[in-house]
């Protein structure tokens, strides 16, 4: 008999929509469906590589970038928005025919609206259910909740309960019309017993040019730092490279178990305030520090969340020292939220006739 084909498609927009989808792939594979990955740019290099023997397909691209400016980049997106509307129609169209040539039986989207279908189960993936935006949250979540409506199902990664990693982002007042189920934190990674070799892990991710931005600012700042430092730039190239300067180590990328190795051998984590980094620490029990993306609302909300409930403290790019560092000590530090994430009953929507 043979097996059924699920497509597997994350949003390319930094790395953590495709990250977290990592686990769910390889879920499928053991549990006897085969995976399909469709995505493009950054997000579909690093699938590659981390399963180069399925099927990979390209889709069509968001282009999404950042400004330089913070301030900039919400007007930046709302002049793109025809832009974008245009895009998940052609991806649409893209979905239906590799569900036709496939023969696809599935469908899971990390935030991509377009990838579903009216002939099989389409399960969308968010935790963004309220779209921060500033003034203009209230239109981006009513459009955000319009598309949601057109899936079978919306997984939220996280707990319905109190309390949870995305808070107001993952948690609606009024959830009518919306078929949602919290399936607990995603993350790929596992806690290995090894000894702490590194004082400070970097990770960095996310569009341009606002990573560059931060990696500057970061080696400046790390030159004469006296304890070792593991540095993860972000960048998702042909071939891995390793850079030694004195104490601090730089990988352009890192993948499946060397970067779990790098977190579990890491005191402390300094990173962006991604949802998927959140959760990664969240299920390794480590302490962070971390950097909001500047302009965009979710990152700086989920900062000051975590830094609100003592769990990890933040700061602006610009504001940044690495003496500020010192202040992890003083917060507990991310925990791991015990959930009952059982991909064999998740799975299930898709032996329906």
């Amino acid at each position: 008999m043979q097996k059924k084909k699920i497509l597997v498609a994350p949003l390319n927009w930094g790395l953590g929509h495709a990250t977290r989808c990592i686990p769910i792939i390889t879920a499928l594979d053991k549990a006897g469906y085969t995976p399909v990955i469709a995505s493009d740019g950054a997000a579909l290099n690093l699938l590659k590589k981390e399963f180069p023997a399925l099927q990979h397909f390209e889709l069509p691209s968001y282009n999404i970038t950042y400004t330089k400016k913070a301030s900039f980049f919400l007007a930046k997106l709302f002049l793109k928005s025809s832009k974008i509307y245009k895009n998940i129609t052609l991806e649409k169209k893209a979905t239906q025919q590799l569900v036709a040539k496939e023969n696809i039986s599935g469908i899971i989207s990390d935030n991509r609206m377009g990838v579903f279908s009216s002939g099989v189960p389409s399960i969308y993936i968010t935790h963004q259910l309220n779209v921060l935006s500033g003034a203009a949250t209230g239109i981006t979540s009513t459009l955000h909740k319009h598309y949601l409506r057109k899936f079978d199902e919306c997984w939220i990664p996280d707990v319905e309960t109190t309390p949870n990693l995305s808070g107001k982002l993952g948690h609606l007042k009024n959830s009518s019309n919306l078929n949602l189920n919290y399936i607990g934190p995603l993350s790929r990674l596992n806690t290995q017993k090894t000894p702490i070799i590194y004082k400070v892990l970097v990770i960095l991710s996310g569009p341009e040019p606002q990573r560059g931005m931060l990696e500057e600012i970061l080696l400046k700042q790390l030159e004469n730092f006296p304890e070792k430092v593991l540095f993860v730039r972000g960048v998702i190239e042909k071939e891995q490279t390793i850079l030694q300067k004195g104490k601090l180590t730089i990988y352009n990328y890192l993948t499946g178990n060397d970067l779990e190795k790098a977190f579990c051998e890491s005191e402390i984590v300094l990173a962006r305030s991604g949802y998927t980094t959140i959760m990664d620490l969240a299920k390794l029990k480590k302490k962070a520090f971390f950097i909001p993306t500047p302009g965009q609302p979710e990152q700086e909300y989920l900062a000051k969340k975590l830094a609100n409930e003592n769990i990890a403290p933040f700061a602006k790019q610009n504001d940044f020292k690495i003496s500020m560092l010192s202040q992890v000590e003083r917060y507990k530090g991310l925990n791991c939220f015990r959930s009952r994430l059982s991909f064999i009953s998740l799975f299930k929507c898709f032996e329906r006739k």
